[in-house]
């Protein structure tokens, strides 16, 4: 069966014709985290005047790490083999380099943070994706860059298990000008309509 990750990018990318492999269902964490399972999460972060970084964000992210490494949460991989999560299981991306340099002076040392660009063909356990802007009027390169189905797509499809996105609740109420905009926005509202 294909988790909600797997579905969610399946229907908006691939006309839902995308299929899991076998035995990808067992890839799950499981331990004292609210991330139990696998699929899509959102953690809602309020902030304003953000721009290409937030530091509330890093804040949060780094939270979030340091829950996942703790050592009393495990990831099961497709052989069904259970571990502890670590640090070499995540991934943290954010669509800007100065929220990447801001998440990379706050994180534990060794951790991967990059632009989706870095990680493009690389897969993590977990994938954290910070969004870094308040609202899409403050995105420096406008709603088209920030709200890229491609970028969503590449971000969200790293992970094995668990993609947690991490970002302002404002980002789901854009003020669209064309469709196009609009079928960007409807990605991001129906990634919070099937996240956990």
């Amino acid at each position: 069966m294909i988790n909600t990750r797997g579905l969610f990018i399946s229907e908006l990318f691939y006309e839902g014709r995308l299929a899991a492999k076998p035995n990808l269902e067992s890839q799950q964490l499981d331990g004292n985290t609210k991330f139990n399972g696998s699929g899509l999460w959102f953690v809602g972060v309020e902030h304003e005047g953000n721009q290409s970084s937030s530091p509330e964000e890093v804040k949060i992210v780094s939270c979030i790490v340091s829950d996942l490494i703790k050592g009393d949460v495990f990831y099961t991989n497709n052989k069904n083999e259970r571990a502890k999560l670590t640090i070499a299981d995540i991934k943290v991306i954010a669509p800007y380099n100065a929220q990447v340099n801001l998440l990379l002076s706050s994180l534990p040392d060794g951790i991967q943070v990059g632009t989706v660009d870095k990680f493009q063909g690389q897969e993590a356990s977990v994938v954290i994706f910070s969004m870094s802007t308040s609202t899409p009027e403050d995105a420096p390169m406008g709603m088209e860059f920030l709200y890229s189905l491609n970028r969503l797509n590449v971000a969200a499809s790293r992970a094995k298990s668990t993609f947690i996105l991490v970002g302002n609740p404002k980002l789901f109420e854009p003020n669209c000008k064309s469709v196009e905009q609009m079928k960007m926005a409807n990605a991001f509202c129906r990634f919070l309509e099937m996240a956990n």
